[in-house]
């Protein structure tokens, strides 16, 4: 067990674990943690995620949307966070593709002592050259990021899932 309850358990074999039917183990993390592990939830939200361009990420970002309030008249809140760290994701990486062509933000591959860490460590920043397709893309995705995330029942949820289960 992390020594942070509040943390996202990433020692979860989470090809084989199912949170819907086991949802005390999850934990929502930082930001986007574990958008791409938590089953089913990837499996039913990952194939609507696209951002290629403002009419593509505009009918993501509102089918994406739609999953997250599916899973509000639920009651299941797991699957609102996970649809709300996809709408996160959706404006992150249009906005690292808006300011980086090719998508990649740094100069060179990660040095072998700092894999596994977060941000540049040891690497250069490649220069900006803003897209406005792409931009124009990450605002959609951001406005409904903040709608999922400002929704008053999210919220509540969110505070009693972390009171109860860390």
């Amino acid at each position: 067990m992390p020594t942070n309850d509040r943390a996202f358990r990433y020692d979860l074999d989470y090809r084989q674990l199912n949170l819907r039917e086991q949802p005390e183990l999850y934990r929502v993390g930082k930001g986007e943690m574990g958008v791409l592990l938590v089953q089913p939830y990837k499996s039913e939200i990952l194939p609507f995620w696209r951002f290629k361009t403002p009419d593509i990420a505009r009918e993501s970002s509102e089918k994406i949307f739609q999953l997250f309030q599916d899973y509000k008249q639920k009651g299941d809140f797991i699957g609102m966070d996970m649809a709300r760290k996809f709408l996160q994701m959706g404006y992150t990486r249009a906005r690292r593709y808006a300011n980086h062509r090719t998508g990649q933000k740094y100069d060179g591959p990660v040095p072998n002592d700092q894999k596994g860490r977060s941000g540049s460590h040891g690497r250069e920043q490649l220069p900006r050259d803003e897209d406005p397709v792409k931009a124009e893309s990450a605002r959609i995705f951001y406005s409904k990021y903040l709608e999922a995330r400002e929704d008053p029942d999210y919220q509540k949820l969110k505070k009693a899932w972390q009171e109860k289960y860390g």
